[in-house]
């Protein structure tokens, strides 16, 4: 069945089962086929092939788009059903992204170490003039970055080794649990859920009215919470780097620009092209917040040597760098009004 398209959705005789219904059905089958490609790709006894981290992937997208349409547009859609079908959907999609979380996590972290400690020193200065001492004040500070950068070198290898083995157990641990409510009869409620969906939509009374009047005004309520949250973000000048509770907003708008984002491939037909590069940047942001705190977690590890302790402090200290970096592209990708994204 073609999905409508924007101009449909604005037609008076066009209902918002009508408009509903096929996109719902169109990600229930795509959960489906994800569901069998995993099943057919997926080995117990390690994390998995590449085949099967795509289809868990393309799975967990498919749940997302589900719970968050069944979200945004309940009041077309049987409310008791809708809302246990979307609690179910966050439960799988949340157990399924913990292993690749663990895993994208510690090759974000493995390459920041290797970019801090390989980076090559500076050459040697062999001119030195003790008239203005600035020449012998520069080759000092260089002395002292070099041996910096040779503690850190010291520190990253057994840095690398120890986030490595945490990261690692937690990713063998998620991937266990993936199977295991893969398996359950929970899971198979779930799957018996959406494969109905996939022919039969539960749509409400209300959903025989215009399009028009009943999906635009809750899409548009979507994104005017996005506008809000983002105009409620702390400014630059406001928030410390290393502060980790200044996250939560940010982390809070990207859920609600992804809400969004559902919403307007709904009534839009596809997604809203202006906002790829604002939510590529929360992305990054969320990845990098995360990779900081595995760091931190990591450095709180008992007896754990000086030079470890001190490479994992500046890896820390990078990653809180990457997330102000990816604050600062978000604010300038962000294509609506600035006033709104600087405000305290």
């Amino acid at each position: 069945m073609r999905r409508p398209d924007h101009q449909t959705t604005t037609r008076t005789d066009v209902s918002a089962g009508a408009v509903l219904a096929p996109y719902l059905q169109e990600q229930a089958a795509n959960f489906l086929r994800s569901l069998r490609l995993h099943r057919e790709n997926s080995a117990p006894t390690d994390a998995g092939t590449l085949a099967a981290e795509q289809a868990a992937g393309a799975l967990r997208r498919s749940a997302r788009r589900i719970s968050g349409t069944l979200h945004t547009f309940r009041s077309a859609l049987e409310p008791g059903w809708a809302e246990q079908l979307r609690t179910e959907l966050a439960w799988l999609s949340g157990t399924l992204a913990r292993e690749h979380a663990y895993a994208t996590r510690l090759t974000r972290l493995l390459e920041a170490l290797h970019a801090l400690s390989g980076t090559p020193l500076p050459p040697p200065r062999t001119q030195r003039t003790s008239a203005a001492g600035t020449d012998i004040g520069v080759t000092r500070h260089d002395a002292a970055e070099g041996k910096e950068r040779a503690a850190l070198g010291v520190g990253a290898a057994r840095a690398g080794a120890l986030l490595e083995r945490q990261l690692t157990l937690a990713r063998t641990r998620a991937h266990s649990t993936a199977l295991q409510a893969l398996g359950s009869s929970r899971f198979h409620a779930v799957a018996d859920a959406v494969a109905l969906l996939a022919s039969e939509v539960p749509l409400s009374a209300t959903a025989t009215a215009p399009a028009a009047e009943m999906l635009h005004g809750p899409a548009n309520r979507a994104e005017q919470r996005l506008l809000g949250a983002v105009a409620a973000l702390p400014s630059d000048e406001t928030v410390e780097p290393y502060n980790e509770a200044h996250d939560a907003p940010w982390h809070q708008a990207r859920l609600l620009l992804r809400l969004h984002r559902y919403a307007h491939e709904v009534v839009g037909g596809a997604p809203d092209p202006v906002l790829a590069a604002s939510g590529h940047a929360l992305d990054l942001h969320r990845d990098a917040a995360e990779a900081a705190a595995a760091a931190a977690s990591a450095a709180r590890t008992p007896r754990i040597a000086p030079a470890t302790a001190y490479a994992l402090g500046v890896l820390h200290a990078d990653q809180r760098h990457e997330v102000e970096a990816a604050r600062g592209v978000f604010r300038e990708t962000w294509p609506y009004a600035t006033a709104a994204v600087t405000a305290p």
